[in-house]
Formats: structure tokens, sequence, C-alpha cells
């Protein structure tokens, strides 16, 4: 017996509920702008710059001793957390500002304060300039991304489809900035990888349920346009649902149990799937009834036979 997480030949009034949906998207979407511009985001040190140190310890690192120990140096920012093995170590330091040599200063107090006793792997320093570059080259992918997307919807489908699908893709990228934003999870170029992630996960979404769309378009030509919007998402809601949940599985496994070093990647991505799967139920597909689509996909739709009239 196979499992059905859901039911076979739903019925679920989609469109029904695109004002509220409208409604619901627009005032996170707005609160996710307020947040960026009046709490910010945690910029990690790829964007603001610092210095980055992996050590290896003898044995399983103590990360409260060693996090009381460089506190105590007074260097501002220090995150410090294991990375990968036990005795493993990444530690991040903010940086120290634009005099010249003063974030090599802060490697030479941090191996002045851990001792000889550890193993220095790797020392990374990451100025002003270079996380400047960084900021502008995460937003340029994010747009172009988003702006291809929008023209290969456009050539796929109709112009009607890539407004929709691009508003979904627009409404997910602004939401999990503001999600980073209110609870102040560190944002950092791996966030960056993410949100490139969801664009395409939220896309292939909102694809799947256009086709059906398209299809049915072809299928019932007298049929009202919300009528079979609902039904396009009711056929497809098996599919999105099972993506939507194994997807979310293994990247709960992934956030509780990968460590630190990876936990705001999962986490962006497990709020990009679940936004990313509404977004393209209740944003993409009912745009489509604003907007209004052609209604006959068919190959002879634009030369109809003589003495007969086009669908």
């Amino acid at each position: 017996m196979r499992l059905k997480l859901v039911p076979e030949n739903t019925s679920i009034p989609f469109v029904a509920y695109r004002k509220a949906a409208f409604a619901f998207s627009l005032m996170i979407v707005l609160a996710s702008i307020a947040l960026v511009f009046t709490k910010g985001l945690n910029f990690g040190i790829d964007f603001k710059g610092g210095t980055m140190i992996e050590i290896e310890t003898p044995e399983a690192a103590d990360i409260s001793a060693i996090r009381t120990q460089l506190n105590g140096l007074g260097l501002g920012d220090v995150q410090v957390q294991t990375f990968g093995a036990p005795n493993d170590v990444l530690i991040r330091i903010q940086s120290q500002g634009g005099e010249p040599g003063s974030d090599q200063q802060v490697v030479e107090l941090v191996k002045q304060e851990l001792g000889e006793s550890v193993q220095y792997r790797r020392v990374e320093v990451v100025g002003p300039k270079v996380s400047g570059e960084l900021v502008n080259s995460g937003v340029t992918a994010v747009v172009l991304a988003v702006a291809l997307m929008l023209v290969y919807v456009w050539f796929r489908f109709e112009w009607q489809f890539s407004i929709g699908a691009v508003l979904a893709l627009v409404h997910d990228v602004i939401t999990t900035i503001g999600i980073f934003s209110l609870l102040q999870i560190e944002f950092s170029l791996p966030i960056i990888a993410a949100i490139l992630t969801i664009v395409g996960y939220s896309m292939n979404d909102t694809v799947v349920v256009y086709d059906r769309v398209r299809e049915n378009l072809r299928k019932y030509k007298r049929m009202d346009l919300g009528e079979l919007i609902d039904k396009a998402i009711n056929e497809t809601l098996t599919r999105t649902t099972m993506t939507a949940l194994t997807t979310l599985l293994a990247l709960f496994a992934l956030y509780i149990f990968g460590g630190e070093v990876i936990r705001g990647f999962t986490f962006a991505m497990i709020w990009g799937v679940i936004i990313g799967t509404y977004s393209s139920i209740f944003v993409a597909a009912p745009v489509l009834l604003i907007l209004g689509v052609k209604r006959d996909w068919s190959e002879t739709a634009s030369s109809p036979e003589p003495g007969k009239k086009g669908a």
C-alpha cells in the first residue's frame, strides 16, 4: 500500500483565497524591507571584513574556554565554533579598522594567547575593499538569476507567466533576507548561495504548476480560468507536497546534525523550501487570473479553418 500524504482528486479552492494570500504576502514583504532598513543584516566577515583563523587542538576543543580567552583581548566581535572534527576550531574576529597591519596584529595576539599547543591550519584576512566587492557581486548574482528566469519563462510560456514567476521569486528572496534580519543570523557568502538555490527551487515548483495550467488551457477551452488554475494546482499538489517534505527531511537532518558551520545555509534552505512552495501556489498561479492568459495553446490556433472562428 502506497503512502499518500495528499488524497487523490483534491478540489481545494486555492484561487478563492488569493486576496488573503496577496495581503499576507504584501505584509511580509513590506515587513522584510522595513527590517532590513531599520534593523539591518548581521553581515559575516565575508561582507564586513575581518580575520578568520582555523586551528587544530591536541584534544577535543573547549570552545567556551577559547572564547573566554579571546574575548579578554578586547578585539570586538569574536566567534568561535567547531569546524568538522571536535578538535578543529574556526575563529572569526571582526575587522579592527582601516589602519595598515591592524588585522595582522590580531593574528599575532591570538597566537600569543593560545600558545604553541595548537596548530594553525589557515589564516585569512578579508579587507573592507574585498568585502565591499563581495557584497556587490552577491547582489549582482541574485538580480541576474531572477532576470534570466524571467526571460526563460517568457520564452517557454507567455509574458503573463513570466511576470507571475518573477513576482514569486522576488517575494521569496525578499522574505528570506527579511527573516535573516529579524533573527540576526549571520549573513555571509553561503547564504547568497542558498538564496540562488532557493530561486532555482521556487522556479522549478512554479514551472510544474504552469505546465499543468498550459495543458489544461488546451483541454478545457471554455472552463472558467479560476477553476482551471485550481484544477492545475490540485493535480500537481501531491508532487509539490512530496518534493517539499522529502527535501525538508534532508535539510532538518543537516540543520540538527550538520554543525554550526552550515547551520545558516540550511536554515535559509528550510525557509526557502517552505516559502517557495507557498509562493508557487498562492502567488505565481493566482497572478495569471489577474493578468489573463491565452485560452488556446493548440498549434492551429493562429490559423483557424475557413468558415470557423478561433477557439
